[in-house]
């Protein structure tokens, strides 16, 4: 009697797999994308669970008798990249960066192979969608031709890995993880099969060597990672470019850091020269022109650096039965809740308007403290009534119309007063005194609209 051959199904959304083909996949939801594992492909899936896994049995110890791993990191020469990776490059780590095309993800790991290889870093950068004379040309553009940056045209993954064994490298940067290809797997290059195993295969290799491995990787139009999400879960960082490739600013988030804080943004400016650091952002998302009807500002906190901000809104009669509510840079579901807490607390008559919200330069507001700027905004627009250039509107506002205290307050009126404001509508008075900006406590919406 024949061995029946093991069948195995994998979604190409996201990895899971089954052991019958379905339709929707019951992990992410994806339709149709269940394609069957070949013999080889399931052999190669079996070679590295077996590897993977320590041959060493281990015992369970007291956290009190664990040793601390000191971590070493060195400088990238970039201020907002190290800000954002915590400190520095860690040695040994594995690094994956997303964003959009042409949003500068080659761009600025170029510039900082060069900057790591004029300080004596060995870098070996492999690229695997351009040729070595497009990417000397543009490192001669960003200043990063140095004798210590080394270039690879190279999409098959043991090539690379033989390129490695032959001379030491203190950062490897792969770009992009989608058009490497191995040997050992038949499928085609940025598949679920071939993502999984090239990323494995640079993991031991980072851990191994103790070198700094970035990759890049290419994102969907949903603005996630294309490829399995076990991408995301076996990489140390993860770091989404965000903003327009259009503007001039960039911006740099953490959404997963095993060696520092999560909460930390980079701030890039494109100029001729490639991404550079933001030498002053504090200017960039706010104007002092002469005030308009519709425009706030107020000051939100990125990780732990103030940034001054203009709120936009603008009301318009709707001539349709439902108005229009839109949003960029700020969450429609909280825009809807504000409005119709206006519409009960005030009496405002925002059903027979649009609304449009927008937050200046293109950068998203994750935070609650914009609420009072945003209601500022809308009532302006709503009475055509420009509001004070001088003043700063912060607070977080809660459903039954308070404005609760929002956390740093000091920090944002200190950059308040650093931008040369005057005056700032807050939920509490500072703990401490700052000298040149006037406070004015309100608890309630209420109070916002008789100040103005």
């Amino acid at each position: 009697m024949t061995k029946k051959k093991q069948q195995i199904y994998e979604c190409q959304a996201c990895g899971f797999q089954s052991a019958a083909e379905l339709g929707k996949c019951p992990n992410c939801g994806a339709w149709g994308e269940f394609l069957e594992l070949t013999q080889e492909q399931i052999s190669v899936l079996k070679e590295t669970a077996k590897t993977s896994t320590n041959s060493k049995s281990s015992s369970a110890k007291s956290i009190t008798e664990i040793e601390f791993e000191s971590v070493e990191r060195f400088s990238s020469n970039n201020e907002e990249l190290d800000l954002v990776l915590g400190g520095g490059i860690v040695e040994g780590s594995l690094t994956l960066i997303g964003g959009s095309p042409g949003v500068g993800k080659s761009t600025l790991l170029l510039k900082i192979g060069g900057n790591l290889a004029k300080s004596g870093k060995s870098v070996l950068y492999v690229s695997g969608e351009e040729s070595a004379g497009q990417i000397k040309l543009r490192a001669e553009r960003l200043n990063s031709s140095h004798d210590n940056l080394y270039l690879l045209c190279e999409i098959n993954l043991d090539a690379i890995l033989h390129e490695l064994s032959l001379r030491r490298f203190d950062v490897l940067v792969i770009d992009s993880i989608q058009t490497l290809y191995s040997e050992k797997i038949s499928s085609a290059p940025g598949s679920v099969s071939q993502v999984r195993e090239i990323t494995f295969e640079l993991m031991r290799y980072a851990k191994d060597k103790n070198v700094a491995v970035f990759i890049i990787g290419h994102i969907t139009k949903e603005g996630s990672i294309a490829g399995p999400r076990i991408l995301e879960h076996m990489v140390d960082t993860v770091l989404y470019f965000e903003g327009d490739s259009n503007r001039e600013l960039r911006i740099l988030r953490g959404f997963k850091n095993r060696f520092g804080s999560t909460s930390e943004v980079g701030i890039f400016e494109m100029t001729k020269t490639g991404l550079e650091s933001a030498k002053d952002i504090s200017k960039k998302f706010f104007t002092r022109n002469d005030s308009q009807a519709g425009s706030a500002i107020t000051v939100v906190m990125e990780g732990s650096r103030p940034i001054v901000l203009e709120v936009q809104a603008l009301l318009s009669e709707s001539t349709y039965p439902n108005p229009k509510r839109a949003s960029t840079g700020y969450e429609l579901n909280r825009l809807t809740m504000l409005l119709a807490l206006l519409e009960r607390k005030l009496d405002l008559p925002l059903n027979r308007y649009d609304v449009f919200i927008n937050i200046a330069g293109g950068i998203k507001i994750t935070e609650t403290a914009a609420d009072v700027a945003i209601i500022a905004a809308i009532i302006s627009s709503f009475r055509n009534r420009p509001l004070s250039k001088d003043t700063v509107f912060i607070g977080e506002v809660s459903l039954i119309g308070d404005i609760r205290d929002v956390f740093q307050l000091d920090s944002r009126l200190k950059e308040a007063k650093t931008q040369h404001f005057k005056k700032a509508i807050v939920p509490s008075r500072p703990l401490e005194e700052i000298n040149g900006i006037k406070c004015f406590a309100v608890s309630e919406v209420a109070k916002v609209i008789d100040w103005m």
